[in-house]
């Protein structure tokens, strides 16, 4: 009997082992391996391991006695404003240019290779490179626009209320527009790449799949005008 029920465990296990594991591939090595491979250093558990470290700190800190050094708001209040408001006006840049060579990495490489089979593609469907190059622009203007708000380094003991608003506001005007741009530039290369496909395939559709793309090319002109509008009542530094 007891021989009998070691093996059932031992079978149990093993359905539990080949459950977890997921479809073997061709040169897959043994179970355990594979179970570390595709579980402990995925990227995503390695985010659920993060999260579960930060609780694990969080909980010690409050069992001794030190909950009060868990302080959001003390650490937003530390950063220096100046922090806030050049890390959105660098994100709203970086990320502007990041979509925007997304975009043309998307649309250039299906433009070019169409274009060795219909040469006659080549000209007119440029302007999916230049819908592409706009997204960069909008992401410089608000560069400047924002820059105008911030003045010359200064020794400053102590930020008044409308400073720590203003680098806020800039921070979170840079976020939107950068994250906005970053999407505007991808749904514009992918569909650029759509458009010079299938005008290789078929010139009268060019205009009906175009009008797509310039509907995706709007998004970042939204994200400009929200990212201006944020940043409207903040005011210079003082």
């Amino acid at each position: 009997m007891s021989s009998a029920a070691g093996g059932a465990a031992v079978g149990t296990t093993g359905a539990m082992v080949a459950a977890l594991m997921p479809s073997k591939k061709k040169g897959s090595s043994d179970p355990f391996t594979s179970i570390v491979k595709y579980y402990i250093f995925s990227p995503n558990y390695i985010l659920y391991y993060i999260g579960i470290l930060v609780v694990i700190r969080i909980l010690y800190m409050l069992f001794q006695g030190r909950g009060e050094d868990f302080n959001i708001g003390q650490f937003l209040v530390d950063i220096n404003p100046f922090m806030w408001a050049n890390i959105g006006i660098a994100m709203a840049i970086a990320l502007s240019v990041v979509g925007a060579a997304w975009g043309i990495f998307i649309t250039g490489t299906s433009l070019l290779g169409a274009a060795v089979k219909a040469p006659r593609i080549g000209t007119k469907n440029l302007i999916s490179i230049i819908f592409c190059e706009a997204v960069a622009i909008y992401g410089i203007i608000t560069a400047i626009v924002f820059s105008a708000k911030l003045t010359n380094g200064q020794q400053v003991r102590e930020f008044e209320v409308a400073n720590y608003f203003t680098g806020y506001s800039l921070f979170w005007a840079g976020v939107t527009v950068g994250m906005s741009n970053l999407a505007c530039g991808i749904s514009v290369g992918v569909a650029g790449s759509a458009t010079a496909l299938s005008d290789a395939y078929e010139s009268s559709l060019f205009v009906k799949v175009l009008i797509t793309e310039i509907f995706a090319s709007v998004i970042g002109l939204f994200g400009l005008i929200v990212g201006l509008i944020i940043s409207g009542g903040a005011q210079n530094f003082a």
